[in-house]
């Protein structure tokens, strides 16, 4: 691993100098999707010049693509791992020492820390996840109601899941914290949904909003499309009204349109996750601002999670079928959730704090440390840096 690391960074210098751009790759670091070289540079070298090679950069380094990310003043060329690895959700979720209520588990970001999403806060309430078939939107979204059912008891969360294809939630329908069986056809979706926000009137009257109802949705523009104007009536009541009640979606689509999604708009949506896509005209829908360049992530678990206009890039925590439907058995044996988290308000991007010593917490290691290959933290995939003489 190190000696291709050089290799690559020698690549890159060859390619830079080729243009008359001077450069030195001075270090970087391995995350389970990416390797990352830092570079030091003149302070007259443009932006938007070294953007403008990262297709040649690819090309020279045998890459399907490469990104250009400026970070804390540094820039960096972003190249994907040629053996990505995933992050196991359970590993997460079980070196977690405090989750906010009701704030799903995303996966690792960029740092290596784990990312959750507070959903109660005001500037997330719903989330919309788009990405082509192969991304990982519904992995993810199986991940994080899952994650949510091991650190939320049932009087906190109760969660309802809609799946028109009948597979991608199946492995979750044994849940005690399933308000219904999954719901797998449009009919029923429809009646659900619409039962929905006559809950959302009742609690609204009353002034309560516990339990926490999130309602995970597999293929949205599906929905939309059959159910007609009775199905996005209901979704736009819940979008606009659900969060002061209690309500929350969780939507994924594979088809992030002006036209399928417009109804909804951006303002009933201020999060979106965002996972590989066609074009950056899909990309700016999605996502909901321009220039994200998602139309370049890898999918199978790369995403961006785009709030208040800015992106973080996470690799999502990821747990089989399998893996999923014996949690779930085992929740419902236990009664109760047995890895419930405990009070407090949570950040809207939760930074979460792990079990243990600093040592086995996540870490951004010293570029002194000349480690070419991602560290592990009770089976946690993190990032890990290297350095160069």
């Amino acid at each position: 691993m190190r000696e291709q690391l050089e290799l690559q960074a020698n690549q890159i210098e060859l390619v830079l100098a080729s243009h008359k751009i001077p450069s030195r790759v001075v270090g970087g670091t391995v995350t389970p999707l990416n390797v990352r070289f830092e570079l030091a540079m003149r302070m007259d070298t443009r932006l938007a010049q070294l953007k403008g090679l990262s297709e040649e950069i690819a090309l020279s380094l045998h890459a399907p693509s490469c990104r250009v990310v400026r970070d804390n003043g540094a820039l960096n060329i972003e190249v994907p791992r040629t053996d990505p690895l995933r992050v196991a959700l359970l590993d997460v979720c079980r070196r977690l020492a405090f989750a906010p209520p009701c704030s799903p588990v995303l996966g690792l970001d960029e740092r290596g820390t784990p990312l959750l999403l507070n959903l109660p806060s005001p500037d997330v309430a719903h989330v919309l996840i788009s990405g082509t078939t192969g991304s990982g939107k519904t992995a993810l979204a199986r991940s994080m109601a899952l994650s949510l059912a091991l650190h939320n008891a049932q009087r906190q969360v109760q969660i309802v899941l809609v799946d028109p294809k009948g597979h991608g939630f199946a492995p979750l329908a044994a849940l005690p914290h399933l308000l219904c069986p999954p719901v797998t056809t449009v009919v029923e979706a429809t009646s659900r949904l619409t039962r929905l926000t006559q809950e959302m009137e009742r609690r609204d009257s009353e002034g309560v909003n516990l339990p926490r109802l999130v309602v995970f949705i597999d293929e949205l523009a599906d929905l939309l499309m059959m159910g007609g104007k009775e199905m996005e009536y209901a979704l736009t009541r819940l979008s606009q009204r659900g969060r002061e009640a209690g309500v929350h979606l969780v939507a994924c689509t594979q088809k992030p349109t002006v036209a399928v999604i417009g109804s909804l708009t951006k303002a009933n949506f201020p999060a979106r996750i965002v996972g590989s896509v066609t074009s950056p005209e899909e990309a700016r829908t999605a996502a909901g601002i321009s220039g994200t360049g998602a139309e370049r992530l890898q999918g199978r678990g790369d995403f961006l999670l785009i709030h208040k206009g800015q992106a973080t890039r996470f690799a999502a925590a990821y747990i089989s079928g399998e893996e999923a439907s014996r949690e779930a058995l085992q929740l419902r044996t236990a009664g109760a959730c047995h890895m419930a988290g405990r009070g407090g308000a949570g950040l809207v991007l939760q930074q979460a704090k792990w079990r243990g010593g600093a040592s086995q917490a996540p870490r951004s290691l010293d570029r002194s440390n000349n480690c070419g290959s991602p560290a592990q933290s009770a089976g946690v995939a993190v990032r890990e840096a290297f350095g160069r003489g």
